[in-house]
């Protein structure tokens, strides 16, 4: 008897979300580690750098069950960059909270890839993994990330703010937006 494809594969208009694949990996740094995409990510990545994030992102699979996803476009086979779920593991941050992610090549800009993928990946947290509430953190001066956090209908959470310069030295603090089950569903019902 075939053993069952446990892989995880969630199909939008445009993309799809998947788990990794070795061969991704080349594509993916190569579309995303530039100093346009990474400005607000703590610059570009060594390869130290981007073999630890490889593993993080592996381990978020193995031990939640979710990940930031593959995001390949569907016309094309093109790897955009990434966009899924993650526990918090932001040192100072609200750990163990659920949260969105995402990060698209310079191309895949203002075509709503990073939308639909997040939209997608908010669905699956209330949907597929049970959660409550979801976050997403960023830095102030990243107004597209946080711009999109509000057009996905999340609400600024000043409360949850902490101090970290991972990502942005000179500011020192990553901002949190979140939205609840109710609130999703009320915009998404």
């Amino acid at each position: 008897m075939a053993e069952a494809d446990t892989r995880f594969r969630h199909e939008t208009e445009r993309l799809i979300l998947r788990d990794w694949q070795d061969e991704d990996w080349t594509r993916f740094w190569d579309g995303t580690n530039t100093p346009a995409v990474m400005r607000w990510l703590g610059g570009v990545c060594d390869g130290d750098k981007r073999q630890a994030a490889q593993d993080r992102l592996l381990s978020y699979e193995r031990e939640h069950g979710h990940t930031f996803w593959c995001v390949e476009r569907k016309e094309d086979g093109a790897i955009l960059g990434f966009c899924g779920l993650k526990r918090c593991n932001q040192k100072g941050g609200p750990i163990g909270m659920m949260e969105v992610g995402w990060r698209l090549r310079e191309d895949a800009w203002g075509k709503g890839y990073a939308k639909e993928a997040a939209i997608a990946s908010l669905d699956l947290a209330f949907d597929r993994f049970g959660a409550d509430e979801v976050i997403a953190l960023t830095v102030e001066g990243n107004t597209p990330s946080w711009g999109l956090m509000i057009r996905l209908g999340m609400e600024r959470r000043e409360d949850l703010d902490f101090p970290n310069d991972d990502f942005d030295p000179e500011s020192g603090t990553i901002i949190v937006y979140s939205i609840d089950r109710g609130d999703w569903a009320l915009l998404n019902g």
